[in-house]
């Protein structure tokens, strides 16, 4: 019986938005993130050589000490992951290489598409030759073949003409190790023999793949995978309680704290969209692939739009509220999108998240800890700004306030 595939742009969407945006051209996505990236890079390296205190500042982690506590979680953050903040900005670079400078491209090719072109390996075509032939079996097949590419892992098979004397499989390496060669060797599925020998790659290529491989993780096992999560966790942290801090200490030195100008406000609910209206929209993406009906016209694309629809509802609905109460009412909103989403996952699949870890399926229980996890963490910062008091200001300050009043 053929199996039944939703429509749906699953992982893929948020790994080519990273990098390509969405809703403009790929080309301009891709301009447009390589030029953040080169001001991160900027900022990263200037950051450590004007930060004096940058290694002290790593075991100061102070709790309930109010704004301090902000700059010192902003500073932990900052230099606990610096190393990995530097790489996956450089490497991330390295990856849209020719966008930044394409002039070795036109220097030497008329397009671009024919640099690319000239560069591929091109598929083996091999047409059946009508006698019929067994096939070695595949596992000591797929046994050779890795022994023959260094013992690596393959990522995936293909077989064309099945039980034809002209049988070919062709073979991908995975990429379980760093800066593996991902040329498809092709062989004969009949007696085994390698049909092309692979090219040989030069010092750059070989560079290139290595700095690609550290971006993307795809080498990586386990337990170095949750540390490249981790660090991406921490390096938002950072970014959002530096930009929590800006506004803090901006508005202290407002004539009127309490009646900021337009332009303080608006960069104000610009940090609550993106801080918070960016995980509302992936919480919502998530439950689109689960909701949307299955038959639905174009529902891969409205999985997308269902992001960014309610990224920008949340920021239209936090430009009417009050700071402090758009910051909570915000992160409820975030808290319980995440909590919806193991739930939803129970009651559409079969894959919730008790099944998952009695099978010990710790791919799909992974997930779903985690959606709890932040749509808890996402509570309790919720509670935490609902409850916190601002601390009265200085007397010279209140003198100041009260005469500019009068």
């Amino acid at each position: 019986m053929p199996a039944s595939i939703r429509d749906t742009t699953g992982g893929w969407f948020p790994y080519r938005f990273h990098f390509q945006l969405h809703y403009v051209p790929r080309w301009i996505g891709e301009y447009l993130t390589s030029l953040a990236g080169l001001v991160m890079l900027v900022v990263i390296l200037s950051g450590v050589v004007i930060h004096k205190k940058i290694f002290a500042d790593f075991f100061l982690l102070r709790f309930g000490k109010g704004q301090r506590s902000w700059l010192d979680t902003h500073n932990v953050t900052a230099v606990l992951a610096l190393p990995f903040h530097l790489m996956i900005t450089y490497t991330g670079l390295v990856t849209l290489l020719f966008t930044l400078m394409p002039w070795a491209i036109t220097a030497n090719y008329e397009t671009a598409d024919a640099f690319y072109k000239a560069r591929a390996i091109p598929a083996l075509e091999n047409e059946p030759s009508g006698e019929k032939a067994a096939l070695l079996p595949l596992g000591a097949l797929i046994g050779s073949i890795e022994h023959r590419l260094g013992g690596g892992r393959l990522q995936f098979v293909t077989i064309s003409n099945p039980g034809d004397r002209s049988a070919v499989i062709a073979a991908w390496p995975n990429r379980d190790t760093l800066g593996t060669f991902r040329a498809t060797s092709y062989y004969s599925a009949v007696t085994g023999e390698q049909l092309r020998s692979l090219p040989k790659r030069n010092a750059s290529a070989a560079t290139q793949s290595v700095m690609v491989d550290l971006h993307t993780g795809l080498f990586a096992g386990q337990m170095l995978r949750w540390l490249y999560f981790l660090s991406g966790v921490g390096g938002t942290v950072m970014v959002a309680s530096g930009l929590v801090l800006w506004t803090v200490k901006r508005r202290a030195k407002l004539p009127d704290p309490t009646h900021p100008h337009f332009g303080f406000r608006l960069v104000e609910r610009l940090n609550i969209g993106v801080i918070v209206g960016a995980p509302v929209g992936i919480a919502v993406y998530f439950l689109a692939n689960r909701l949307l009906p299955f038959d639905m016209a174009q529902r891969a694309d409205w999985e997308i739009n269902s992001l960014f629809i309610a990224w920008g509802g949340l920021f239209v609905w936090t430009l009417a509220r009050p700071a402090k109460r758009a910051w909570v009412e915000a992160f409820i909103a975030c808290a319980a999108l995440y909590a919806l989403v193991p739930l939803v996952n129970a009651l559409t699949t079969e894959r919730g998240l008790i099944p998952s870890l009695i099978a010990r399926d710790w791919v799909f229980a992974g997930f779903d800890l985690v959606m709890l996890v932040t749509a808890a963490a996402c509570a309790f910062t919720a509670w935490k700004v609902a409850t916190h008091k601002p601390k009265a200001a200085p007397r010279r300050r209140m003198r100041e306030l009260v005469e500019a009043a009068a």
